[in-house]
């Protein structure tokens, strides 16, 4: 029985959706799962063929979520961002791009054995990565911020870069084959290219000045952006092909370099929305492909092709453009390895193998098999070498799970140094410069500025820190940087303050806003603090197999305060009422304790002491 289209739409998010969980699950990357999965639906077991049941439908739909893609990718170009890094971007962007189609095109025709027409046309479009496969394996590395951004910047603007070269190129062998050539299909290309641009800069300062004026509410910000990026892309496409990604990436750099207050919930949204559409189109491109086709790849050419690619043409583009830069070595060994292709490579190559054809190419049959050979092997390959290799060159911000603490008080100040002591990476957040003078005079790390502020999110480097603990006075400010970070951290690594008192023990709705409980609901900061001025201390115990958890508990009162615990392994659990994790042999746990009785007696006295001596003053 032949599913419904209906059935099939449901399938394709069902199996791109599942795809990212179980990637998630098992720490895979999620676009080599992706591609497996949609091989599966398609060429493999024959469930699905997007591209014949989808019909006229397929391409158009395929172009628009490319679109909205590389949008979503551009609105995080902020030029901020380039900061000393501006002189590689800018190298690499262009001096290596270059180098990179003449070398991927000689590849092509002498390895691949394709016509110089065709392999200057392929390799034009083989330089791009794209934000579809560099965002994923960004967000599971966690490089540090100068590869990571190298990767991000390339990714984004070389995408319609080579688009517009593979083009580019076609016009020029149409120009020089044609019998009578017109110069002004040439002139009609880059004048379209220059329009596109345009266009997009327009476009982006017309709904930027739209928000900031206030002519289009708050609902409705997201879905006009939606419209306006399709718009952008669809008038200056149908000018001359591919030059829509042009426009949109022009668009959401424009925008996000224009200060715009709600850019973030803008950001949150097209990112949702991003994440839905790589999943079920990488689901349609590879359930879409022909079981010839993956019998093709294994051919010694296609091979022999695509290893060169790999391990000559990237790393030399790159050591060759980067010459003079302030990139390290190790840098530059990254950056000239990681250069997955995605689907623009995959969409792209698909219109040029049915154009080329369609000119007498007879070669560009095999366009689809080389790309995707392409596409498969670098997403394989460097989704599961990325993490390894940054740890090798030093590059990964891998190692003991950070925290990221909202608020300056005595009691954020005394967790720090006890996580500070046990070697995790932490920062303390307030914008308060007099509430930061005890965390600065402990050592501790600290930010000056609000954390909700746009400022704060381009200047403080959120990647060590694999926890939000939100421990200001105010429990709703606590609850918004929860709710606003939980996209980025997940639900299970951001924390708050007890919100309770003694008047709302009943109000358990609170609990369900903006994270989770930090300890136990019934110790709020004002607890904490008192138990602080009545001498507990960080007290730090080891299970083992002769004093496990039940008899760790048992010597403890009800006043004792369960902090967090650290596995054997280094792994670091915060205490809430919602942890699975049940400690261990191994473990130790860190709790804020009473005093020894007499250490107690000595210390109040002390304070006694203490206190009379500033009456006297």
């Amino acid at each position: 029985m032949v599913p419904s289209l209906l059935f099939e739409i449901m399938l394709i998010g069902l199996l791109g959706i599942g795809s990212q969980w179980v990637a998630w699950r098992y720490r895979m990357p999620a676009i080599v799962v992706m591609s497996i999965t949609g091989l599966l639906a398609g060429p493999v077991l024959g469930i699905m063929n997007p591209e014949e049941d989808f019909g006229n439908l397929y391409s158009p739909i395929i172009s628009v979520a490319v679109a909205i893609i590389l949008f979503e990718g551009s609105l995080n170009l902020n030029f901020k961002e380039l900061r000393g890094l501006g002189k590689p971007v800018f190298r690499i962007s262009t001096v290596g791009a270059f180098i990179a189609w003449i070398l991927g095109s000689l590849t092509a025709h002498y390895i691949a054995g394709l016509s110089w027409a065709v392999a200057f046309v392929i390799g034009g479009l083989f330089i791009v990565t794209g934000p579809t496969v560099i965002m994923p394996l960004l967000r599971q590395s966690k490089l540090k911020a100068r590869p990571a951004k190298i990767l991000k910047w390339e990714g984004i603007i070389v995408d319609p870069i080579g688009a517009l070269l593979a083009v580019f190129a076609f016009e020029i062998i149409t120009f020089l084959t044609a019998t009578n050539p017109d110069i002004n299909q040439l002139l009609l290309f880059f004048a379209a290219s220059i329009f596109a641009a345009i266009f997009g800069w327009a476009c982006g300062k017309g709904i930027g000045w739209m928000f900031e004026t206030g002519h289009i509410p708050e609902f409705l910000k997201s879905p006009a952006v939606v419209i306006v990026v399709i718009l952008c892309f669809t008038v200056a496409d149908e000018i001359v092909h591919e030059t829509g990604l042009l426009s949109v990436t022009a668009m959401g750099i424009t925008l996000a370099n224009m200060g715009i207050s709600s850019i973030s919930d803008m950001r949150h949204f097209k990112e949702n929305i991003s994440i839905l559409l790589i999943s079920t189109i990488f689901i349609m491109l590879t359930a879409s492909l022909q079981l010839e086709t993956l019998l093709q790849i294994f051919s010694p050419n296609i091979i022999g092709y695509v290893l060169l690619m790999m391990f000559a043409v990237r790393p030399l583009s790159i050591f060759l453009s980067t010459i003079g830069t302030s990139l390290s070595f190790n840098e530059k060994a990254l950056v000239g390895w990681i250069a997955p292709r995605g689907i623009v490579a995959l969409t792209v190559s698909g219109y040029f193998a049915g154009v080329l054809t369609e000119q007498g190419y007879e070669d560009a049959h095999i366009l689809t098999t080389l790309t995707f050979g392409l596409v498969f092997f670098t997403v394989v390959a460097h989704g599961f070498s990325i993490g390894w290799l940054s740890k090798k060159l030093h590059l990964s911000m891998e190692g003991k799970p950070g925290a990221l603490i909202i608020g300056a008080n005595r009691f954020t100040v005394e967790l720090a140094k006890s996580l500070s002591k046990a070697n995790f990476p932490v920062i303390i957040v307030d914008s308060s410069w007099e509430r930061l003078r005890p965390v600065r005079e402990a050592g501790i790390n600290f930010y000056h500025g609000n954390i909700l502020s746009e400022q704060t999110e381009y200047n403080l480097d959120t990647i060590p820190f694999e926890y939000l603990l939100a421990a200001t006075d105010d429990h709703a400010f606590n609850s918004l940087v929860c709710t606003t970070f939980m996209p980025e951290y997940g639900r299970t690594n951001v924390f708050k303050i007890s919100p309770f008192d003694q008047l709302s023990k009943e109000a358990t709705v609170v609990s369900r806003v903006g994270g989770r409980i930090l300890f136990d609901k019934k110790f709020t900061m004002e607890d904490l603090l008192d138990k602080l001025d009545n001498h507990y201390v960080f007290r730090q115990t080891t299970l083992t197999s002769q004093y496990n958890y039940k008899q760790y508990l048992a010597d403890k009162d009800d006043s004792t305060v369960f902090l967090y615990l650290i596995k054997p392994s280094g792994q670091l659990k915060f205490y809430s009422e919602e942890m699975r994790t049940v400690p261990a042999v191994g473990d130790r746990i860190v709790s804020l304790t009473p005093p020894n009785k007499e250490k107690a007696k000595i210390q109040a006295k002390l304070d006694n002491q203490r206190n009379g001596q500033n009456k006297e003053n």
